[in-house]
């Protein structure tokens, strides 16, 4: 009489992140040998071919610093939003798009740089301003929504700035 003997499937081996980390790590080296290599053998009769072409990237141009030509807090802290309107771009219906541009009271709470009186001081000075041409404005946002341009708000952030640099504000 013979026995059965019965075996179990073999189970693989549980592994944890590490490991599984090191695993895919090891595999992509040697893909990644095993492609220098081919691309050394695809370029051996080219003269003069580097087995790595070496690419540069020219740096970007560090942006031009200006010293603000306002004096007064808030005159200043409105031109500061202009010219972050004017390089990240203007946002018309949210806060910030994924683009980086802004709406003009998220313009002025990031030029504010955490002052929430001086935010408070500027968007007041901007509503007065815009409320001056459009009188049937009730808020910068809902203002802003209607603009299908960044001229006006541009415009808005001038008028704003001048008449609060010559009402020392």
């Amino acid at each position: 009489m013979t026995a059965a003997v019965r075996t179990r499937p073999a189970v693989p081996p549980v592994l944890d992140l590490d490991a599984r980390l090191a695993l895919t790590g090891a595999a992509m080296a040697a893909r990644l040998d095993e492609a220098a290599v081919a691309f050394e053998v695809n370029t051996a009769y080219l003269p003069g071919a580097d087995p790595i072409p070496h690419i540069t990237e020219a740096p970007l141009p560090a942006p031009a610093v200006t010293p603000s030509p306002y004096r007064t807090p808030v005159a200043d802290l409105l031109h500061r939003a202009r010219l972050r309107i004017e390089t990240a771009g203007w946002c018309r219906d949210a806060v910030r798009d994924e683009a980086g541009a802004v709406c003009p009271i998220q313009a002025i709470r990031l030029e504010s740089r955490g002052d929430r009186d001086a935010a408070h001081d500027a968007c007041v000075a901007l509503l007065d301003a815009i409320q001056d041409q459009f009188p049937a404005a009730d808020t910068i946002p809902s203002w802003n929504a209607q603009q299908r341009t960044v001229a006006p708000v541009l415009a808005a952030f001038d008028r704003a700035t001048r008449h609060a640099h010559t009402h020392n504000k």
